[in-house]
């Protein structure tokens, strides 16, 4: 059972300020105004058998409680459904393949490349609840960060722990090795079965490592039936760049050199679409474009039919208080 009201449970809340007052002032209130007969000792009614009326007592106040309570379910709204659904997905595989290179640090994009891309392909994967998709990332080497998966929680955190200070740092060779990315890439999609393959190839310089050529590369990726779309990411000159020095960060800025050529040669060869961001609404735009070309197509049979359950619980509450008045006009009235 779900509740399309839950917040109108806060309204039981009431119902300890009213018990406290009926324990409290109002009992101390009633023995003070009810008629009392003046007698000299009460020890000949200590052993007197309690009526129901004294054992009753309090039962219109649990059943106002009760009633209360029953109306603020009902208020809620509770609800129960019946529903079945077949749903049949012509699935698309995608590879993300993020260039990672020291010069993904430049703040032409807000606040970084890096930043910047990852905070884009992070929407583009949430919007895409259905596809498998992995992370192939690169610089002068490339590797799997993540593989093909519809487990995109773990997906986005990947990508999130993305880097560029690996190169840095020596774990992989700092510079851009396009082929080798693309290639990568292209390796996670070689075995599957989806009739839609697809590589997103982001990053923001010109091929000057790696053993296999960014055509190459291409090559293999048509004869795989993977379609490829490339972006180049970066302003049309120079970027700002924090250069590290002794001590802190200098900033220089440093030429922007995209090979657009090659990226457009890459798209061309395998039937995608080249793509050219300067900035991070340009590169949300370029997702937003991908998204819709590369939309999962549905058969989708669904039935679903929500019941309001809130009936029983009206009425169960309307039948204690009709009670609770019977009793207080009968059995406990008052004089």
């Amino acid at each position: 059972m779900e509740f399309s009201q839950p917040i109108y449970f806060l309204l039981l809340l009431l119902l300890i300020p009213y018990i406290l007052w009926y324990l409290l002032w109002r009992n101390r209130g009633k023995r003070k105004m009810e008629a009392a007969m003046t007698i000299s000792d009460s020890f000949a009614y200590k052993k007197a058998p309690v009526g129901i009326r004294v054992r009753l007592l309090h039962l219109p106040m649990i059943l106002r409680c009760v009633a209360f309570a029953l109306i603020v379910v009902a208020m809620a709204r509770p609800q129960t459904h019946n529903a079945w659904d077949e749903r049949t997905v012509e699935g698309i595989d995608i590879m993300l393949a993020m260039d990672v290179s020291t010069s993904m640090l430049a703040e032409d994009l807000s606040p970084n490349r890096i930043e910047a891309a990852k905070q884009v392909a992070s929407e583009f994967i949430v919007d895409r609840p259905d596809d498998n998709i992995g992370l192939s990332i690169f610089a002068g080497e490339a590797f799997t960060q993540c593989p093909m998966t519809t487990d995109h929680t773990s997906l986005l955190n990947l990508l999130k722990s993305v880097r560029t200070d690996i190169a840095a740092k020596g774990l992989i060779q700092d510079g851009t090795a396009i082929g080798m990315g693309l290639a990568n890439a292209v390796s996670r999609l070689k075995e599957s079965k989806a009739k839609s393959k697809v590589v997103i190839l982001l990053t923001d310089g010109s091929n000057n490592m790696g053993d296999i050529s960014p055509m190459t590369a291409a090559q293999i990726a048509k004869s795989l039936g993977v379609r490829v779309y490339t972006i180049g990411v970066g302003t049309n000159k120079v970027a700002r760049y924090p250069m590290p020095v002794a001590g802190g960060v200098q900033y220089v800025n440093i030429p922007v050199e995209i090979d657009t050529k090659t990226l457009r040669s890459i798209a061309t060869t395998s039937d995608g679409n080249y793509y050219r961001a300067t900035n991070t609404k340009e590169l949300r735009k370029i997702y937003k474009d991908i998204d819709q070309l590369e939309k999962s197509r549905m058969n989708v049979k669904k039935f679903s039919k929500r019941y309001e359950a809130f009936q029983p619980f009206a009425l169960a509450a309307l039948l204690l208080l009709l009670f609770e008045m019977l009793m207080r006009l009968t059995i406990l009235r008052k004089i």
